[in-house]
């Protein structure tokens, strides 16, 4: 079965397409400067490869929708009810279904939601202290997301550090332009930074993480805002472009110009690198211990900078870099000491594996 894997963002459409249960890659592609994702998906080119299904990382749909479904209309009417919340992924995924539905008319589309990997967190982790019909009838809770993302981290560290998934603690870091962190413990995720929506935890590029409510009350309040003006502001312009003044909030931007003297753009870095530092901490408390830290996504991958800052003054939990191989090298590696208490990880993200493989389960189940 040929499984293709689009991975959209908000103006980018990377693929892969995956011959399952090999998991051999048998086209892939990225196309950037996207604003039509009916011409983007035109333009998609497999070669002789037959397409025999489309699987897609979607963000969120809800309490009903945490795991990988067919899309069918109760599931597209689940994602536009949850648009509120995820406004900037949801559109651009509701359009990329309807763009494939019509250019591959009666070929399956699968949906395998972020939130999949985080819906068996123990409740002290995942509940709010709201009014119990606030949970029972509108799903507030801590969802998660980047779970694609957190769970293939799990797996490809078990994988070069030799042995099972099942027996060690880690510590996902996922930076990028969006960034999350999650507590995996024997194979499961126990704890992340992102809840409700992807608004929350990490500063992202644009978005602000974690913001006391009031304080956007405040805001409404003395400026006169609709709520539509404020979801707006909230997904865009904020973040670490907000705070460094630097338009877009790209890490790679920011320090280049934090090197060439700009205080608002190491400001940025500072808090981000420190609100990382601070959650694997905590994350490490919550799990009693941690045996692995690993940093991925486009940031965590990429930026040594960055991540000899996020594991600066962590020696106390034997969090360490090896300042060559942290610097140098590319692919996936390990970047702590030899005999280090704690191995720290590079690694490439690879959601679209993790999402060929949710999806082939589902309609092999089906099939069956």
């Amino acid at each position: 079965m040929n499984i293709l894997a689009p991975n959209l963002g908000s103006t980018s459409l990377k693929y892969q397409v995956l011959e399952m249960p090999s998991e051999r890659i048998a086209a892939r592609g990225r196309m950037e400067r996207v604003s039509d994702y009916r011409e983007a998906v035109a333009a998609i080119r497999t070669g002789e490869t037959r397409i025999d299904a489309v699987a897609f990382k979607a963000v969120h749909a809800g309490p009903r929708y945490r795991g990988t479904f067919v899309i069918d209309p109760p599931l597209i009417s689940a994602m536009e009810e949850f648009l509120p919340v995820a406004p900037a992924h949801n559109a651009i995924y509701l359009a990329a279904i309807r763009a494939f539905q019509e250019a591959m008319p009666g070929v399956p589309l699968v949906a395998a939601f972020e939130t999949e990997f985080h819906a068996g967190m123990p409740e002290h982790a995942a509940r709010y202290g709201v009014p119990p019909e606030w949970s029972r009838e509108y799903g507030i809770r801590r969802y998660g997301f980047h779970g694609a993302s957190h769970q293939y981290a799990g797996g490809r560290a078990a994988e070069l550090l030799g042995r099972p998934k099942e027996s060690f603690r880690l510590i996902s870091c996922h930076l990028g332009g969006s960034s999350s962190i999650c507590a995996i413990e024997r194979g499961r995720s126990v704890d992340t930074t992102m809840g409700f929506s992807p608004q929350s935890g990490l500063e992202n590029a644009e978005r602000p993480g974690d913001l006391d409510a009031f304080a956007v009350l405040y805001m409404m309040e003395r400026r006169g805002w609709s709520i539509a003006e404020v979801r707006s502001r909230l997904a865009k312009g904020g973040g670490l472009a907000g705070l460094s003044g630097v338009a877009g909030g790209d890490v790679r931007d920011l320090e280049r110009s934090a090197l060439e003297g700009n205080r608002d753009a190491a400001l940025a870095l500072a808090v981000l690198a420190y609100e990382v530092r601070k959650t694997i901490g905590a994350y490490a408390a919550a799990m009693g211990g941690v045996e692995a830290v690993a940093f991925t996504g486009g940031i965590g991958e990429n930026s040594a900078r960055l991540r000899a800052a996020c594991c600066l003054n962590l020696d106390f939990l034997g969090i360490r870099l090896d300042g060559g191989r942290n610097e140098a090298g590319s692919g996936d590696r390990i970047i702590s000491p030899d005999g280090a208490p704690v191995a720290v990880l590079a690694l490439a993200a690879n959601e679209e594996l993790i999402v060929a493989r949710r999806a082939y389960a589902v309609l092999a189940e089906k099939g069956g």
